[in-house]
């Protein structure tokens, strides 16, 4: 997908709480050398911020958005091709980024990444059958048109 493509796919999106954004996020770490990535890429920040603030060294502060989003960047552009949605939602991507490491952690990532992709399948699938009866001109079963006085 070209990046123009996805740069106005990701503008069309308007999330208005981090549950609408939560299964955005997953789709777009479909791919488990992605999530591992990601995985590395805020364990080393979060090391390099504890390391900071507890060693009183300052560079290991700077370092650590370089070490967290280098890899996450990385994985994107390259293995998932995307674009990271900190570019459009820092936030809640860094938020989400957090839940991601915690459920990983947990070994627990993958199983909510079927689970939003599943999701995902079933509500297009109702989205097309919804389109072809509105075409067909047919109603779903029990609807008003369908009783009968």
């Amino acid at each position: 997908m070209r990046r123009a493509a996805i740069l106005e796919r990701m503008s069309e999106q308007d999330f208005r709480t981090f549950e609408e954004f939560w299964p955005f996020y997953v789709k777009e770490h479909q791919k488990k050398t992605t999530r591992i990535l990601h995985f590395i890429g805020t364990t080393s920040a979060m090391a390099c911020v504890a390391g900071g603030l507890l060693t009183k060294r300052r560079w290991l502060l700077a370092v650590a958005p370089v070490v967290g989003y280098g890899p996450a960047w990385i994985s994107h552009f390259f293995v998932e091709g995307n674009m990271p949605a900190t570019f459009k939602h820092p936030l809640w991507s860094l938020r989400a980024d957090l839940v991601m490491w915690s459920k990983m952690v947990r070994f627990q990532m993958a199983d909510e990444v079927e689970r939003v992709l599943r999701e995902d399948r079933e509500h297009a699938e109702a989205e097309r059958e919804a389109a072809a009866r509105a075409h067909d001109g047919s109603a779903p079963a029990g609807s008003p048109s369908e009783v009968v006085n």
